[in-house]
């Protein structure tokens, strides 16, 4: 039995909007048409979608999926269903675990765990050093199925420790994934130092706390040759720090999330910790030199950070709740809506930092709808507007900024190996 999907449309590299029938039999695609020329038995199953955007299911390499150590906020099963709702086939999970896979054995364990309950491909980060917080690096040479190595949540506080991880990781093949923050200049921050914490009376988080390290590390990639990726830039000295290290050369590259292109501090209602991720919303000079960093190609790709928490944790404050939020069942719908609706950007750009620019720069499969090609498939209806309302998530978490928000973008349906692993009822 092969699985048909029918009267599609397929964005061109050109933006242009074409008609598309897809066959897929196994894990593959075996036709694509834009006639329907093909034959369909009996027992294939058929999807009609309907004059909706079919294109390659996205990929978000910044994901935290909890498991193990905090499931009453996350699972690989929760994680990955939310992800494949929002048209994502592939994803990377940050290792801020309990245990942290900070040893050959710990990540073995959760890749098991993986290939059991994931719904979609999940390639798991291992830490940089032990626990993610000690100056003692993990054995990367005996690591070989770790995505790349990342302390995401912290960042690598000296400059000695941080130069021997890229030197390893170098020689092993593998990119260094940064969380950027110097913690001497954090001051007890909860929100971005600007407008709204003075407002509000809140200490704030400095712009040099992430640039300071970016700059520190860009210089290191340059020593050691190291593939160096940033995770969640906020600041427009980032940018410009990335800016001058692709100019010279060096291996960098960078990922910007959704919340930090749509939003900035002053749409901070109150003292909301729905609002509280970090980094935190930064000021709107930030905001404007993010996008214009992702629409020159300085930021190339936008990931999300999904970071899921209870409501019960998110409901005390600026001072007192953890950061983050989740985005990954809405990251291409606010794109969208925000930023291909108004013209500021094209679809087909869109498609190419969520898709194609994470599979080129980490070297994964290609992503694309080509026959011979993985059968992962994401199906978006541009047309109807919905309003997101978290009470529907697959995800544990209810946290978002854009609760309420209308949108454009849902998806509709999404297909991993060429089964369907979500489906708009």
């Amino acid at each position: 039995m092969s699985l048909i999907i029918t009267n599609g449309k397929q964005v061109t590299k050109d933006n242009q909007l074409v008609d598309v029938h897809l066959k897929i039999d196994g894990k593959k695609i075996v036709a694509v048409s834009e006639q329907l020329d093909f034959d369909i038995a009996d027992n294939d199953q058929v999807i009609d979608v309907a004059g909706k955007l079919v294109t390659t299911g996205l990929t978000d390499v910044h994901v935290h999926f909890r498991q193990p150590g905090f499931e009453d906020k996350e699972t690989i099963l929760t994680g990955s269903q939310a992800a494949a709702r929002g048209g994502f086939t592939r994803v990377a999970a940050m290792p801020n675990l309990n245990p942290a896979p900070d040893t050959p054995e710990k990540l073995t364990a959760i890749q098991e765990l993986i290939d059991q309950d994931a719904v979609i491909e999940v390639l798991q980060y291992a830490p940089i050093t032990g626990n993610l917080k000690s100056d003692n690096l993990v054995d990367m040479e005996h690591m070989p199925e770790a995505f790349a190595f990342t302390n995401d949540g912290f960042g690598v506080q000296t400059a000695g420790t941080m130069y021997l991880a890229m030197k390893e990781a170098a020689r092993v093949g593998k990119p260094i994934v940064a969380h950027t923050e110097d913690e001497s200049l954090l001051f007890g921050g909860v929100m971005h130092e600007g407008i709204k914490n003075k407002e509000l009376g809140l200490p704030g988080i400095l712009n040099a706390t992430e640039s300071s390290q970016i700059a520190r590390d860009i210089h290191l990639a340059e020593e050691t040759g190291v593939h160096y990726h940033v995770c969640h830039v906020s600041t427009k000295a980032s940018v410009a720090a990335i800016r001058d290290g692709k100019a010279r050369g060096v291996h960098v590259t960078a990922e910007v999330a959704p919340h930090h292109l749509i939003l900035n501090e002053l749409d901070i209602p109150s003292d909301d910790a729905t609002y509280k991720m970090n980094p935190p919303l930064r000021g709107e000079v930030d905001q404007a030199a993010l996008l214009e960093g992702l629409l020159d190609g300085t930021l190339d790709m936008v990931a999300t950070d999904h970071a899921p928490h209870t409501l019960a944790e998110k409901a005390n404050g600026f001072m007192h709740s953890p950061f983050g939020i989740v985005g990954i069942e809405t990251a291409f719908a606010v794109m969208y809506t925000n930023f291909v609706k108004t013209g500021i950007m094209s679809l087909a750009f869109l498609l190419e930092k969520m898709a194609t620019a994470p599979t080129e720069v980490f070297g994964l499969t290609p992503a694309t709808v080509a026959v011979d090609s993985p059968a992962n498939i994401a199906v978006f209806d541009l047309d109807q507007a919905y309003t997101i309302d978290p009470a529907d998530y697959l995800s544990k978490s209810q946290v978002t900024p854009f609760n309420g928000e209308e949108v454009y973008g849902m998806c509709t349906l999404t297909v991993f190996h060429g089964e369907v692993v979500y489906e708009q009822k």
